[in-house]
């Protein structure tokens, strides 16, 4: 199969501290590929450094996406070219609610004009998906919502932006049952579409969801060890002393 992401032997430091120690990694297009491992591992920091966070340092190493070198990229250009990170902790932008955001993305990735009841009416359509209401679209974004509210509307983003490939950092922490499900089949459904995932979880809950295809563990900043979703299932029976 055809790679959306394949990662050599990467470094990087955040500040002086050596966080990846020559990470490995490779997922294919249409692929759901998943990390796990204990905290402090690297998990967040990898997914940041696939974004072009400025707060990291890449020592050495390289990032090809779509077949093309990332490593030296900004966060939009990388954005642009079809990355897309929903974050932990989704961050609050009070004064911009999410039909605004939404719309204002929607233009400056797709640079075509759209009109804003055109944009919102196939929104609202997008959103009836993901079981977020219409109001929640006039709310500021991410203010008082719920964690699961939260991460629903980080799903909303990647449903109306198109990136060939979603990194999702922890999508189901602080999420009820009825949020992971709405989420799973969301991802479930973009993966049918042709949508690449690689998602950062310390659960087998969601694993056992989604159509995962691959499992990856990292420990001290390094993929140890890959396999499929029995490698999660060892995992959750054994810990990580029983694969790594």
């Amino acid at each position: 199969m055809q790679k959306i992401l394949e990662i050599k032997n990467l470094f990087v430091d955040a500040d002086d501290t050596h966080i990846l120690n020559g990470v490995n990694l490779s997922v294919n297009k249409g692929e759901i590929a998943a990390i796990m491992g204990p905290n402090g591992s690297g998990k967040s920091t990898l997914a940041l450094s696939l974004m072009g966070s400025p707060s990291l340092n890449i020592k050495s190493g390289t990032i090809l996406f779509d077949n093309e070198d990332m490593s030296n990229l900004e966060v939009h250009e990388r954005s642009l070219k079809g990355l897309f990170l929903a974050f932990q902790h989704p961050i609050e932008i009070p004064g911009v609610n999410v039909g605004s955001f939404l719309y204002a993305a929607y233009k400056a990735k797709f640079k075509k004009e759209i009109s804003i009841f055109t944009f919102i009416r196939d929104l609202k359509n997008i959103a009836k998906e993901f079981g977020i209401k219409d109001s929640f679209l006039n709310r500021n974004l991410n203010v008082g919502f719920s964690g699961g509210e939260k991460k629903r509307i980080e799903l909303l983003q990647i449903a109306v932006l198109k990136p060939k490939l979603a990194i999702l950092d922890e999508v189901d922490s602080g999420v009820d049952i009825d949020s992971l499900s709405l989420l799973s089949s969301g991802i479930n459904k973009l993966k049918k579409e042709g949508m690449s995932f690689l998602v950062i979880t310390h659960h087998i809950r969601i694993l056992q969801k989604i159509n995962v295809d691959s499992v990856h563990i990292m420990h001290s900043g390094k993929i140890v060890r890959s396999g499929d979703i029995s490698l999660a299932e060892i995992l959750e029976n054994g810990g990580y002393k029983s694969v790594i």
